[in-house]
């Protein structure tokens, strides 16, 4: 057995140990180059009206999605995004140490049960996970589409949305551009519906810490009908008791763009960097640069 194989089942066994929260992990994608170190002003812009709306703007980090064959209770809460398919083994078993949305990094209940933030919640925290909810709830996901236009002007429009909202952690997308019939899948899980990829990510990621900087959003040079966008992801996923870091690394988003309609249909995330390389490195951090089989950090862009 190779030393990754030892280690990942030395992961597994760790995380088996600890106790079960609720479900799901998620991934990011690849590299490039960037442009400033920080999230600029938050606007959203809307290129086919012309207008740019104000909106709150934060890091965010904070997602459930919910397991196949999951129940709906009723409960808004629980109902944080449904997953279609794991893709894989690691995943599926990482789903049970998922952090409740209502629990912080600490394992206390943020809310004490006359509504008042507990005493050990720390207001980072509890301030991101209020500000995220907040803005999906006012996320209108039955709002018109955006009409056809060039995929060099969509690819223009995306570029700035996601570079000013960092959807891809924090779940703050515009419906406008996705079609009806959309669908996500990574090398860990596949979703149906643009709500329920955006009520994933915000619960999954961290949303104080975790980034996705944007470094390009192009037509594909190769694929038709497709927009790639490579960008860093960086930051924590609320799986175990006290999350688990990410190493930075680089992911590719491809965009499959519908040809009568013109809007996003489907989207798939790729990583530069294994699987196993991931869940390792987020285990055990300290063996990052140290250790040959493990490939460095992406750099800052």
């Amino acid at each position: 057995m190779t030393t990754p194989s030892l280690l990942l089942l030395l992961a597994i066994t760790t995380l088996s140990s600890l106790p079960t929260l609720q479900s799901f992990a998620l991934r990011p994608p690849t590299t490039r180059q960037l442009r400033l170190p920080h999230r600029p002003s938050s606007r959203s812009f809307s290129s086919f009206s012309g207008r740019h709306n104000r909106q709150p703007h934060l890091h965010r980090s904070s997602l459930r999605f919910a397991k196949p064959g999951d129940v709906d209770n009723g409960n808004d809460n629980d109902n944080d995004g449904t997953v279609d398919e794991y893709r894989n083994i690691a995943t599926a078993f990482l789903s049970n140490f998922l952090q409740p949305q209502n629990t912080n990094r600490n394992g206390d209940n943020d809310d004490n049960d006359s509504g008042a933030p507990s005493a050990t919640a720390t207001a980072t925290t509890t301030t991101a996970r209020a500000t995220s909810r907040e803005i999906l709830s006012k996320i209108d996901f039955q709002a018109t589409k955006a009409p056809k236009m060039p995929i060099e002007t969509l690819a223009s429009i995306l570029d700035r949305e996601l570079y000013e909202k960092e959807w891809f952690v924090t779940g703050n997308v515009n419906p406008i551009y996705f079609d009806d019939k959309f669908k996500f899948q990574d090398p860990d899980v596949k979703v149906t519906g643009v709500e329920e990829y955006a009520k994933g990510v915000q619960k999954i990621f961290d949303q104080t810490t975790s980034r996705a900087q944007i470094i390009s959003t192009l037509p594909s040079a190769t694929a038709p009908n497709t927009i790639t966008v490579t960008w860093r992801l960086s930051g924590r996923v609320n799986i175990g008791p006290s999350g688990l870091p990410i190493k930075p690394y680089i992911c590719y988003t491809d965009f499959t763009i519908d040809e009568e309609s013109g809007l996003i249909v489907f989207q798939e995330d790729r990583f530069d960097i294994p699987g196993w390389d991931i869940l390792i490195s987020a285990l055990f951090p300290f063996l990052v640069g140290r250790v040959g089989f493990l490939r460095e950090a992406a750099e800052e862009v």
